[in-house]
């Protein structure tokens, strides 16, 4: 612990961040149990570092879209009962139950979504066919999930920030028997969520929930580059993949037109 707290002080590790083991992708060698770790915890709240939580157990018991309800239930909300001070963010949030949590709570509790989620549910990976390529952890989950999301990240609720988790596997690696979660949003990420901001009647929300919010909780000054984004008449046309050495990455395809394009960067 005072070592984690050295490092806080000299800027050298600004959080901390708890991957349940086997939650998500190479997480084979994370927390199996929250109290095995508590005195970090308790340096941690000691002194103001944020915990950044990937908040799913991975009980072979519980169903897989249960997992996140499971893990506030059972983890994380007797943790924070026992360690109120504790800065966390709970990271990637894909449930109504995450985001209701987070509304409730006090101000030391932040959460982020991702772009995917703000539009996708299980019907796009299950529904008519499996579909692999919107296959992520944590999972998709109902339409009424998505939606909270989307009330909550268009709120201006200035604990929430998006994170976008954008994973380029190998179209090899996400086409096979037992393929990778992992969705590859980085080219189209601004564009979907001004899609979202705008349908939502948000637009003067999207600058603070991408670039503000989140120094904002993490004490960071915001970034000082700036892109523009222009509203096109006719949809912006995205590659459906991209070559790296000798594999394609496909790119995340939203099902909707895109009319937002980022036209400046600097």
């Amino acid at each position: 612990p005072q070592d984690l707290a050295q490092g806080f002080e000299d800027g050298i590790i600004p959080a901390v961040k708890l991957y349940p083991a086997g939650a998500t992708t190479n997480s084979a060698s994370g927390v199996r149990d929250v109290a095995t770790v508590k005195p970090v915890l308790e340096k941690m709240a000691e002194i103001g570092m944020p915990l950044l939580v990937h908040g799913e157990v991975t009980d072979a018991d519980i169903d897989i879209f249960d997992r996140e309800k499971v893990f506030i239930d059972r983890v994380l909300a007797p943790l924070r009962a026992e360690l109120p001070e504790l800065k966390a963010v709970m990271e990637h949030i894909p449930t109504k139950d995450a985001a209701d949590y987070v509304k409730s709570s006090t101000g030391n509790l932040a959460a982020t979504i991702t772009t995917h989620h703000l539009m996708i549910n299980r019907n796009h990976i299950l529904a008519g066919g499996i579909r692999p390529h919107y296959y992520c952890l944590p999972v998709a989950k109902r339409e009424e999930h998505r939606l909270a999301l989307r009330a909550l990240a268009t709120s201006g609720d200035e604990r929430v920030f998006l994170g976008p988790v954008s994973a380029p596997h190998p179209t090899s690696a996400k086409l096979q028997p037992c393929g990778c979660a992992g969705i590859y949003t980085a080219p189209n990420t601004m564009s979907c969520l001004a899609h979202v901001f705008e349908e939502d009647g948000a637009l003067d929300k999207l600058e603070a929930f991408t670039s503000l919010n989140g120094p904002k909780f993490y004490g960071l000054e915001p970034s000082a580059q700036k892109l523009h984004l222009n509203r096109r008449d006719t949809p912006v046309q995205f590659p459906e993949a991209i070559t790296a050495g000798d594999e394609t990455v496909t790119v995340f395809d939203p099902g909707v037109e895109l009319f937002w394009e980022v036209t400046e960067v600097g």
